[in-house]
């Protein structure tokens, strides 16, 4: 019998295929796929860990004190059996031959299997010993990362190596930005996840990779198993475990629905993104690492307008990258774009997006505190100058093989802006000193919270442009947790005082001539295109496979008859049934040729 389960639909489309699950642990896991020459490698960490494991246990029985009780000596015998069982090391070489996982993934992957099974059980005393089995397996996790891991391979290269010929969904309770980031170019066509909202990196990244995504969904990761068949409905949200076959062909006809919609717009990516009257419009890139330059191109960005640099921080368990490695990422990008304009955004990490190493200190911040609230984006950067001013000095001399521009995220003071600019002026000193080639570059702030807003004019004397964080700017204003699916039904990017703030901001940009835009995922979202435009805005930066959608709401609309409206739907209390009747003129097709 199929089941159905809703969340919260984030990337649209439709996918089917076998699920992939990773299993949550209280251990952090390394998830990622083997070469195929690797696998006797994994398998040799796997015997390894359980052999360390095994003396391990085997000292803390010979070691016990006479006068421990004889239940503590039972309990080790009970933990040495389940090591050396094949259910649980045996069938996690299965996984590492047959799916190329790495040995954590393969043994949380069989872990999940059993402790199901333990769950299933009638026996009172049976079913507990399911807690043997999980201290086992994480110290077989452990032990595993204290020996170190394989190299990781992307994940891209193994493409249907390890899956057959079946597409593949990846279903977890949470998938950590250092995963995704691991999965951004595997072979998975969908993801499901029980937690999360629609601006959580989870959704964020899916968007970027095309695929459809359904976060918030719950009981997921324990109402579906390996490999069973699954329906993601990313336009409502719906997951479908083992639909009928009636079931399946509906929404494989959708697929080829999509599909041929997809098509239709990609004829447009080279069109000029010009309105009905005249207005030039910039449809430029959201991209996360080097390697994404030549999708945006593809695309018909003409430009990228964020480059979110926190991913080459990222899924590293070693030293952070050093001046020269992150010069040589920004060179590429900037050199892959051709001339056009990249916008560099320094490291934005904390909230969602942790670092694998952290200092005391921010691991204090990370736990003890909100993390959306503590040290993250320009306040981390300016609590590590050297950090700091390592990436300044990389992005300064990328400059000089293209236009960069320098964009500082979650600014809030005054103080922030004047230690940021003192930080460049050394960093330029710095290269001038050494003789290294460098541009003045333009200096831009992101626009995310309520305060960075109210104080935009006294901003504006200090930038030469803005770029409004949507994502931040909703959350910070409704004091949302946007990654919280707890109050995901409150994340609202409709609310009036949401919109006032946008449409102030960029209104007061525009009477300064001060270059505006919005890197949120407003931008690239349909419904918002012609209220943004009615708002003023000409740059919309966005994932490169959201630009040909939007670029036909922007061939269809008319800014001037657009703006004459904006008034009503800002002061209206139902600002979103107030702009769809505004505008639904748009949704009337135009005379665009294809």
């Amino acid at each position: 019998m199929s089941i159905q389960v809703f969340g919260l639909p984030v990337s649209r489309g439709v996918a089917i295929g076998r699920a992939v699950l990773i299993a949550s642990s209280r251990v952090d896991v390394a998830h990622y796929f083997v070469d195929g020459s690797q696998i006797e490698g994994e398998i040799e960490r796997l015997r390894t860990a359980r052999d360390l494991v095994a003396g391990e246990l085997t000292v803390l029985q010979r070691d016990l004190p006479a006068e421990a009780p004889p239940e503590l000596s039972a309990l080790l015998d009970v933990h040495l059996m389940l090591l050396h069982d094949e259910t649980l090391t045996g069938a996690t070489k299965h996984w590492i031959r047959e799916r190329h996982y790495n040995a954590e993934w393969a043994l949380s992957a069989q872990l999940e299997v059993l402790a199901r099974q333990f769950d299933e059980m009638e026996d009172e005393y049976l079913r507990e010993r399911k807690a043997d089995l999980e201290q086992v397996a994480e110290r077989l996790l452990r032990a595993l990362a204290r020996g170190g891991g394989s190299a990781l391979v992307p994940a891209a290269a193994q493409a249907r190596d390890f899956g057959g010929e079946d597409p593949l969904v990846l279903v977890a309770n949470d998938i950590s930005p250092a995963d995704m980031l691991q999965f951004k170019r595997s072979v998975f066509t969908g993801f499901v996840t029980d937690v999360g909202g629609k601006t959580s990196h989870t959704a964020i990244v899916a968007r970027s990779m095309d695929i459809p995504a359904v976060v918030g969904a719950r009981e997921a990761s324990h109402l579906i198993r390996q490999d069973d068949w699954v329906i993601i409905d990313g336009d409502a949200g719906l997951v479908i475990v083992d639909p009928s076959p009636i079931v399946l062909e509906e929404y494989r006809f959708r697929q080829r629905q999509s599909e041929l919609e997809r098509a239709r717009l990609n004829r447009l990516r080279h069109t000029p993104a010009v309105t009905l009257d005249g207005q030039p419009v910039q449809l430029m890139a959201n991209i996360e690492l080097p390697g994404d330059a030549p999708a945006a191109l593809e695309a018909g960005a003409v430009g990228v307008g964020l480059f979110r640099t926190e991913f080459l921080f990222m899924n590293r368990t070693g030293d952070l990258p050093g001046e020269e490695e992150q010069f040589e990422c920004y060179r590429t990008v900037v050199q892959s774009m051709k001339g056009l304009p990249v916008t560099i955004r320094t490291v934005d990490v904390g909230a969602d997006k942790p670092l694998d190493r952290m200092s005391v200190q921010e691991l204090r911040h990370e736990h003890a505190l909100n993390p959306a609230l503590g040290l993250r984006a320009i306040r981390w950067s300016l609590s590590e100058p050297s950090m700091f001013r390592q990436q300044l000095r990389a992005i300064l001399r990328a400059s000089a093989f293209g236009k960069v521009r320098l964009l500082l995220p979650m600014v809030a003071h005054l103080s922030e802006i004047r230690l940021t600019l003192e930080a460049l002026a050394r960093a330029k000193q710095q290269l001038a000193d050494a003789g290294r080639p460098f541009v003045d570059v333009e200096v831009g702030a992101m626009i995310e919270v309520p305060a960075a807003a109210l104080m935009l004019p006294t901003f504006l004397r200090y930038f030469d442009f803005v770029s409004i964080g949507t994502n931040d700017l909703i959350q910070y204003t409704l004091a949302i947790d946007r990654a919280d699916e707890a109050v995901a039904h409150l994340y609202d990017p409709w609310h009036p005082a949401v919109l006032r703030l946008i449409a102030e901001t960029i209104a007061q940009a525009n009477a300064a001539r001060k270059d505006v835009s919005v890197c949120g995922e407003m931008a690239g979202d349909p419904q918002f295109t012609e209220l943004l435009l009615a708002m003023g805005l000409r740059s919309f930066s966005m994932h490169p496979a959201q630009i040909a959608a939007i670029k036909q709401r922007v061939l269809r609309a008319d800014t001037r008859r657009h703006a004459s409206v904006l008034q009503r739907v800002l002061a209206a209390d139902d600002a979103e049934t107030e702009c769809r009747l505004a505008f639904q003129r748009s949704e009337q097709p135009a005379a665009v040729t294809i």
